[in-house]
């Protein structure tokens, strides 16, 4: 089923964490959700970093219909329509791109673009995007920068991702603005090319636990 921004959102703001994640195997992504889904976490940011990323998006949506499937890094329209048609639910970009959210728009296809200042979010808004993306979070003034950000700017959701980690992911979620933040530390790529399942498992539990 097509999901609305607003669908999305909801669906963000109940997991609280999105694992973000790149494969260079396509079907390495089949264990590692299934991982992801049997310790509480049903939804996957899987990135265009690796030429893989069409294919794991394509077997997810195959085996897992029901998981939130998001195509993360999405930097051109060709990356947007690979997406697309391997049945991504929604996309998410690392920068402001007006090309590729009017696309997206086009399409009917849900799109957090990344913002990390005030001209990037203006521009957002113009588009009548409010949902947004943080991003490099940490590097880019982490908690006290969104928090001055939302004064002028207070009707943003907003997605932090980048250095997010056990440490700091619950000063992001007490900002009440913050739906649900990106992380990889317990999708790390040594972790998957090194198909330990029960490790992934185990930092996933824990991080449901911690954002619950």
């Amino acid at each position: 089923m097509a999901y609305t921004t607003e669908q999305i959102v909801e669906k963000l703001a109940k997991f609280k964490v999105v694992p973000v994640i790149a494969v260079d195997e396509a079907e390495d992504i089949l264990p590692l959700v299934n991982t992801l889904v049997e310790n509480g976490l049903p939804v996957a940011e899987i990135t265009f970093r690796s030429a893989a990323a069409e294919e794991a998006i394509r077997l997810v949506r195959q085996y897992y219909p029901d998981v939130l499937i998001a195509a993360g890094t999405i930097l051109t329209k060709k990356h947007v329509l690979a997406a697309k048609n391997a049945g991504a639910d929604c996309i998410v970009t690392p920068g402001f791109n007006p090309n590729i959210v009017k696309y997206c728009q086009e399409l009917n296809l849900p799109i957090t673009p990344g913002v990390n200042n005030p001209m990037s979010i203006e521009a957002a808004l113009e588009l009548g995007i409010t949902a947004v993306k943080f991003f490099p979070a940490e590097a880019s003034g982490g908690v006290k920068m969104i928090k001055a950000l939302l004064g002028p700017y207070g009707n943003l959701q907003i997605m932090p991702t980048g250095g997010i980690s056990p440490g700091n992911i619950n000063d992001y979620l007490s900002i009440p603005n913050v739906i649900a933040c990106g992380g990889s530390w317990f999708v790390e790529k040594s972790l998957i090319k090194a198909q330990n399942w029960e490790e992934i498992g185990r930092l996933t539990r824990e991080v449901v636990e911690l954002v619950q």
